[in-house]
């Protein structure tokens, strides 16, 4: 069964507003959505599931940040 991601707003006043494994969206739900692999200076490094090139955005550029995902109830 698929996991869901639950979006919360990010932060960006936070000491750590996101962290290396952290996946980030400028929407929530919305795409693309990608995985942070590295951070400095207010710029994130991101890598994505469909392409293994990261590539380098300013943070402030999204808004959304994702939690941990919830499973699927188990029967």
């Amino acid at each position: 069964m698929a996991s869901a991601i639950d979006w919360k707003l990010l932060d960006h006043a936070a000491a750590t507003p996101v962290e290396v494994g952290d996946v980030v969206s400028a929407d929530a739900g919305g795409m693309p959505i990608y995985r942070v692999v590295a951070l400095a200076g207010g710029q994130v490094w991101l890598g994505g599931d469909r392409d293994a090139t990261a590539r380098v955005m300013p943070l402030e550029r999204f808004r959304w940040r994702g939690g941990e995902a919830m499973a699927g109830a188990a029967a």
